[in-house]
């Protein structure tokens, strides 16, 4: 018989358990060889970019969401407003031929006070009626319109599903692998990795596609002998209207609308020399 008892004996051991590593090994190895064989290049910038869908399943699947939009909202069939929306969509539409794979085009005015637009894949555009008092113009709607035919023709929307299923499948993986570890410890570390993902990958690769979208659109704006100068007085008025409450640039899926004036001044000598160069 023991001289003297132990004050941890008897007492629940409690395991913290071990990082299986196999499931990030296999997670890596399948990371690799997804991104490697989904590339492809974004016309007009040549930036390589993750997607995984056929251009028809983008298509559908765009199709399906801009009816289910419409079919909850008032959609304007006739009147000045859709008449200048069509008009402007025609001359980008035009422009943006060269990088057009061949979309179906439609452009349709939403009444709403939301001061917004927006296009999914396949090229489908809507345009908000409450944006038209921001715009002020012609020059300065086209702006908005080509940068979300922009956004169209890039696969943007194609390239965050890719990139929303990667950060998936490692939470995943991440999840196996503490599963052998306490609850308490999984919890903080998958919020980690969460928080993470959302602020290291997908919000920066959002913000990336709103600049691209922006200097995309801005030289299909000159292509269709708009004047692109009027693209940073629109960012200026949008600033203007949202009355400084807008998040840190970081904290959002957008960049700040400095950021968004200074890109385009810097891209605005190339989108003249376009203009010229198309319009004369």
């Amino acid at each position: 018989m023991p001289l003297y008892r132990s004050q941890h004996e008897g007492a629940p051991v409690r395991r913290r358990g071990r990082l299986k590593l196999l499931p990030l090994v296999l997670f890596a190895l399948y990371a690799l060889y997804y991104v490697s064989t989904n590339q492809e290049t974004v016309p007009l910038t040549g930036r390589t970019q993750l997607v995984d869908l056929s251009r028809e399943q983008e298509a559908a699947l765009g199709l399906q969401s801009y009816r289910e939009i419409l079919g909850s909202e008032r959609v304007l069939r006739q009147g000045p407003q859709v008449e200048l929306v069509r008009s402007i969509g025609a001359r980008i539409q035009r422009a943006a031929a060269p990088e057009d794979p061949g979309f179906e085009w439609e452009f349709n005015v939403i009444e709403s006070p939301q001061a917004n637009a927006f296009a999914l894949p396949g090229g489908k555009v809507a345009v908000y009626t409450g944006i038209l008092p921001v715009t002020e113009n012609e020059n300065a709607l086209a702006a908005v319109m080509g940068h979300e035919v922009a956004h169209a023709i890039a696969r943007h929307g194609a390239e965050r599903m890719a990139y929303q299923k990667l950060v998936q499948l490692g939470t995943v993986a991440a999840g196996v692998s503490m599963s052998d570890m306490d609850p308490e410890t999984q919890r903080m570390v998958l919020g980690a990795l969460g928080v993470g993902a959302q602020f290291g990958v997908l919000l920066p690769f959002s913000r990336e596609h709103e600049s691209e979208a922006d200097y995309m659109g801005l030289i299909y704006l000159a292509r269709a002998c708009y004047d692109p100068r009027e693209a940073p007085k629109l960012w200026q008025r949008m600033a203007q209207a949202g009355g400084g409450g807008a998040p840190a640039e970081f904290l959002s899926t957008h960049p700040s609308h400095e950021t968004r004036i200074r890109q385009l001044e810097e891209w605005m000598p190339e989108a003249m020399r376009v203009r010229e160069e198309y319009c004369e």
